[in-house]
């Protein structure tokens, strides 16, 4: 077989071993990745959808079929009464997660999260970024209160804390993140979520349990929505749009939840009324039905990363035989020109941009200098094979995506390559 990539006799032999052990995992998500596939191909069947649906509408989108399709059909594979899903009226993650916070919470509200702190970009949303984005219509400056809740010392949700804090009064909104962000702690399972769903609707049923479901989706083989929470979001540059989706985000949950949303995305009295479709409506129907397989290689990505990893005496999260809630792989590489070489060779397994060499920068929204190893068709996707973590303690980096195994494998290797030539693999 042609040697299309020069690898080094120790990363060779460290990748041989660590796809030997990671074959009853391998096995395990193809097992979950053929539910999750036969669960979204039969939506699409049940909800008939049809090459009219692929159609497009511009101005005020009026009786877009296509795009009404697609409502129901997120919210029938989400398990959900009710969802949307939108290229471009909804630009990312954060966004999409913005809307869901201004359209339920109303001054005097509080919101809750339960997962520490969450995500670094939804700090100034929310109005906790030491005043940063004060006076700019955060929800601090409408009048929403915000409280957390820490994991516990062993990585675990607090429930007795949890069930404490969501009984008051004033407490509108439980958020959880499901995935960790620029966190070692573990992502959250389904079961963990309908946990606290349970619990939080036992003590206050006036609030609302909301997810934020990124790059959750298809990890398992149930959603949130289907163990008691009210309402989740996520991004289509993510798991839910199958490397195909050019933009965009869903929301799906309780039908009166979704309607507040839907306010606040257009206008009261317009709600879901709106919205042309440009021409995307074939691009999320594709994405849709792809995404289950393309988390499945994802995950199998993210498991072969550990495993190498774990030879090379790194420390991993979630091991390589560990269960997986997301597509996320952390590794702990200890120093920042580790982290730099990481990003920088996983850069060069990429297929768009490979030539380029990633650099740490003012990113905005971080407070930190991030570096970024993203080399994908739609720009900023990170269901594409991707790297990033900002410049600080522990140094570890955040390793997620792949629209193919055998690809994802190769950047993966890269990675581990461009350490060894540079001298920074730990010596045994």
């Amino acid at each position: 077989m042609r040697n299309f990539f020069a690898f080094s006799d120790t990363i060779e032999q460290a990748s041989a071993a660590a796809l030997e052990n990671t074959r009853a995992q391998f096995q395990k998500i193809d097992a979950q990745t053929e539910y999750n596939q036969r669960r979204v191909l039969a939506a699409f069947i049940q909800n008939r959808v049809d090459e009219a649906d692929f159609g497009t509408t511009t101005g005020y989108g009026y009786s877009d079929r296509g795009r009404e399709k697609l409502d129901k059909l997120t919210a029938d594979i989400f398990g959900a009464e009710r969802a949307f899903i939108r290229a471009g009226a909804l630009s990312c993650g954060t966004h999409t997660l913005s809307v869901c916070l201004y359209g339920v919470l109303r001054p005097g509200d509080v919101m809750l999260c339960v997962t520490g702190t969450p995500y670094d970009t939804l700090l100034s949303t929310i109005g906790i970024d030491g005043g940063k984005s004060a006076g700019k219509g955060t929800l601090k400056d409408f009048g929403v209160q915000y409280r957390q809740v820490e994991l516990t010392e062993n990585d675990t949700l607090d429930l007795p804390a949890i069930e404490r804090e969501a009984a008051r009064t004033d407490v509108r909104m439980v958020y959880l993140q499901r995935s960790r962000g620029y966190a070692l702690r573990h992502s959250l399972s389904v079961e963990e979520i309908g946990q606290v769903a349970e619990l939080v609707h036992r003590v206050n049923p006036y609030a609302v349990v909301m997810v934020d479901n990124c790059y959750g989706e298809f990890a398992e083989e149930k959603e949130p929505t289907e163990v008691g929470a009210d309402l989740m979001a996520g991004s289509l540059i993510k798991n839910a749009g199958g490397g195909i989706a050019p933009s965009g985000g869903y929301i799906a949950g309780r039908a009166d939840l979704v309607e507040l949303c839907a306010c606040r995305l257009t206008t009261p009295g317009l709600g879901l009324e709106v919205g042309a479709s440009l021409g995307q409506n074939r691009a999320l129907f594709m994405g849709l039905f792809h995404a289950p397989h393309v988390v499945g290689e994802a995950l199998k990505t993210a498991v072969f990363a550990a495993a190498l990893f774990e030879k090379l005496g790194f420390a991993v999260t979630p091991r390589s035989d560990e269960p997986r809630h997301d597509i996320i792989q952390a590794i702990q590489l200890e120093n920042a020109d580790r982290l730099i070489a990481f990003c920088q060779g996983l850069q060069k397994g990429a297929p768009v941009d490979a030539y380029v060499s990633p650099e740490p920068w003012d990113m905005p929204g971080y407070d930190n200098q991030v570096i970024m190893a993203a080399g994908a068709f739609t720009s900023g996707s990170s269901i594409e094979l991707s790297a990033d973590a900002p410049l600080r303690e522990p140094f570890a980096v955040w390793m997620q995506g792949g629209l193919n195994f055998h690809t994802g494998k190769v950047g993966v290797m890269l990675a581990a390559e461009e350490l060894q030539k540079r001298g920074l693999l730990k010596q045994k």
